[in-house]
């Protein structure tokens, strides 16, 4: 009888498995908890940074004038399930800020990522004018799938300001190779490395999802990779604050329109012929009301009553030569100049090779080079 007792609590035991340990090891969240938040920061919510799952880098910025110690700043990470997180190397200084390195590792000890959380304290800028020339890529630091651009900043470090969706491409094409991305770096531009955007085919699974294209894109702000399939519109987070009052949009291109224009259900649209997308807009990051911060996304990155400006390159007019386009912002509503020094507003500036890729419209093959981007501003007087 005990015999039978024990067998059967064998077999019981036998039915039920440990569950897998987790293989993830994002960092989803990085806060810090000062005293006096506004004395060292513009927002009470510049406290908190959310990160997508593509990112590996928090940046808290700081009051170029903060009254606080930034080396007491201790960040607090909130982690996918099982993970864990141990500092690497870095220093925070008191009144300059600086770069703290870390290491995550997976519940199942498999898989790390690396992580930096960056204090900057802002830099009264002197230049009227912002230059993007595309010269910083490399292929994303997680799985070298596909290249990501960096941004060099007046302290001479190199930031993720630019995103596209080629985090989303990943998710139906992953087998290709980085060169056959939508959104590449290409080594002969106009002046150095340029930026090709190529609207691309996704494959048996974009077609089954109703998504049968990705346009290629690269635009100022972030892209949420696990938002891409489910929600698009929302993927794509535009804008990076700015400081100055952008006045003119201008840069150079090359265009050449694909051969069959079609609908999110790849039927040919008779007479239709794709149209890139150059544009850049300018808008309040905060609510009014609430505090609340504010980011536009891909449904209402136009239309928000939080826009106040918009350079529109409208039609792009096809050309195999470099080309030199140049649009004015147009404006809504004054600036609050105030508001400006306060980090009150941001910019998006975005580049698709369909106008209508974000409702997977358009043709594949459409090709669009994009170089030496520049953004006139005006300072308060």
């Amino acid at each position: 009888m005990i015999t039978l007792i024990g067998c059967s609590c064998l077999v019981f035991s036998s039915c039920f498995k440990e569950e897998a340990r987790n293989a993830e090891c994002d960092v989803l969240a990085v806060s810090v908890q000062p005293a006096d938040p506004l004395s060292v920061f513009y927002h009470a919510t510049d406290t908190l940074q959310t990160l997508a799952s593509a990112d590996s880098v928090a940046i808290f910025p700081v009051r170029w004038n903060h009254a606080g110690d930034l080396s007491t700043l201790q960040p607090h990470f909130v982690l996918t399930p099982g993970a864990t997180i141990s500092k690497m190397d870095g220093s925070v200084d008191a009144a300059k800020g600086g770069v703290l390195h870390y290491r995550t590792t997976s519940e199942d000890e498999v898989w790390h990522r690396y992580y930096t959380v960056v204090f900057k304290p802002d830099v009264m800028t002197e230049n009227d004018t912002l230059k993007f020339d595309f010269e910083n890529y490399e292929l994303e630091s997680r799985e070298k799938k596909y290249y990501v651009w960096l941004q060099p900043h007046e302290d001479g470090l190199l930031y993720a300001d630019w995103a596209s969706g080629n985090g989303g491409f990943r998710m139906s094409m992953g087998s290709v190779p980085p060169e056959a991305y939508p959104t590449v770096p290409v080594k002969e531009g106009f002046d150095g490395a340029c930026v090709k955007l190529v609207t691309s085919s996704t494959g048996a699974f974009g077609q089954m999802a109703h998504k049968p294209i990705a346009a290629g894109n690269l635009f100022l702000g972030s892209f949420d990779a696990t938002s891409a399939v489910l929600d698009p519109m929302r993927a794509t987070h535009f804008g990076v604050v700015v400081s100055q009052r952008p006045v003119t949009l201008s840069g150079y291109y090359q265009y050449r329109p694909g051969a069959t224009y079609q609908d999110e259900n790849e039927k040919t649209v008779t007479g239709a012929v794709d149209s890139a997308a150059v544009y850049a807009v300018l808008y309040r990051n905060h609510d009014d009301k609430t505090g609340q911060p504010i980011t536009l996304y891909g449904d209402n990155v136009k239309t928000s009553s939080q826009v106040v400006a918009i350079a529109d390159m409208g039609y792009v007019k096809p050309t195999s030569e470099w080309t030199a386009f140049s649009v004015d912002f147009k404006y809504d509503s004054d600036i609050d100049w105030q508001l400006l020094s306060s980090r009150g507003y941001s910019m998006a500036v975005v580049f698709s090779s369909s106008n209508e890729g974000d409702k997977f419209r358009g043709a594949i093959g459409s090709t669009l080079l994009i170089d030496k981007v520049r953004v006139v501003c005006k300072k308060e007087q």
